[in-house]
Order: C-alpha cells, then sequence, then structure tokens
C-alpha cells in the first residue's frame, strides 16, 4: 500500500459565507475568480442572490467547505440581506478602489453586521479592483485603518487579474471555528443515531 493511500481522508467542515456591497464593486467577479478561476467584464448584475459551493485546504486534515451566497448590491434588494447573513459564518464586505461612496457604503453594511448577524461572524472588508491604480479614490492606508478599528481582516485584490483572490478565503478559512464546527457536526451525528435505534421501551415484550 502506497504512503498516498494510507493517509487518511482530510475532514470536510461547512461555512456558510456572504457577500455585500453596493451594485457594480464586483461581488461576483470575485466569486467567480475564486470558484471557477474566471472572468467576464461584462458580468449580469446579480437579481436576489446567487449561491455557489468551493473548497479549500486548510491543513492536511481539514478542508474548509465555502457554502456562498453572492448578494445582489440594488437597494431594492437590501431588505432581502439579512436572510443571507444572519446565519452566516464569514461575510466579504466589497467596495470598489475607484468609488469613494462605495467604501462609505461598505461602512453600513459593516455596522449591519455588528449589529446583526452573529457574535463571532468572521468579516473581511475587501477592495477591489486594484488593477485600476491610476483610477484609485479610496486610500489604501484609510480603509486598512478602517478595518483594524472594527476587527476585521483588510484586503486590496483584482478580480480581473486574480491577484489576492484565494488569499481572503484563506485567511478567513485560518479564523473560522473549526473545532467548534466539528463537535457540532459529531453532535448532530450522534442526536441522529440515537434517534434511529428501536426503543427498548417495548411494552409487548413485557412478562404478564
Amino acid at each position: 500500500m502506497s504512503q498516498e493511500s494510507s493517509r487518511p481522508q482530510p475532514r470536510l467542515v461547512q461555512f456558510k459565507l456572504v457577500l455585500l456591497g453596493e451594485s457594480a464593486v464586483g461581488k461576483s467577479s470575485i466569486v467567480h475568480r475564486f470558484v471557477k478561476d474566471s472572468f467576464d467584464d461584462y458580468r449580469e448584475s446579480t437579481i436576489g442572490a446567487a449561491f455557489l459551493t468551493q473548497t479549500i485546504e486548510l491543513n492536511p486534515e481539514i478542508t474548509i467547505k465555502f457554502e456562498i451566497w453572492d448578494t445582489a448590491g440594488q437597494e431594492r434588494y437590501k431588505s432581502l440581506a439579512p436572510m443571507y447573513y444572519r446565519n452566516s459564518n464569514a461575510a466579504v464586505v466589497v467596495y470598489d478602489i475607484t468609488q469613494e461612496s462605495s467604501l462609505e457604503r461598505a461602512k453600513i453594511w459593516i455596522k449591519e453586521l455588528q449589529r446583526q448577524a452573529s457574535q463571532d461572524i468572521v468579516i473581511a472588508l475587501v477592495g477591489n479592483k486594484a488593477d485600476l491604480e491610476e483610477e484609485r479614490q479610496v486610500d489604501n492606508e484609510h480603509a486598512k485603518l478602517l478595518a483594524e478599528e472594527e476587527g476585521l481582516l483588510f484586503f486590496e485584490v483584482s478580480a480581473k487579474s486574480g491577484d489576492g483572490i484565494k488569499t481572503i478565503f484563506q485567511n478567513i478559512a485560518e479564523k473560522l471555528p473549526v473545532e467548534a464546527q466539528l463537535n457540532k457536526s459529531q453532535q448532530k451525528l450522534a442526536n441522529k443515531v440515537n434517534l434511529q435505534r428501536p426503543s427498548t421501551n417495548n411494552q409487548a415484550s413485557c412478562c404478564v
């Protein structure tokens, strides 16, 4: 038996992740670059939300499966967002480095997450379109300081080139409560097994 085949299979741990941000900042482009390693200059706006999955190896023993909800940025869909972020383990709040207003909108999303999402949610502030440096409106140090003050992860990336995209999700994976999630899954499995066991309280088997 080869050494490869004798290695135990890594355990799969699932986490829900949501993307938030103003329309056209590149949320869908970030997701598609991560999941499919593809980029489309003319991607249509998301309607409501889109669902994708992708795995990432945390270490040889653990593989993280992200269940990703890519939410629409248009104002008319804003009321749907809590449906996706309330039970999320992680959130990626995206802004466009060439649009100052998109960072202001990102700040509102961050406050909303801090107020209404799970207390232990991992939040990353992500500046997209780093390939458009000549059109930059948002100062890198300003955004980085904001992230530090709010206790967030911070990245500047380019969905177009792919630079920094995998790093976002790798760093989020490293911050997630993997052991707690594993214990929760094991407890659910144990409860399911107990429910499926035949009852020993069978009156028909008692002595008359």
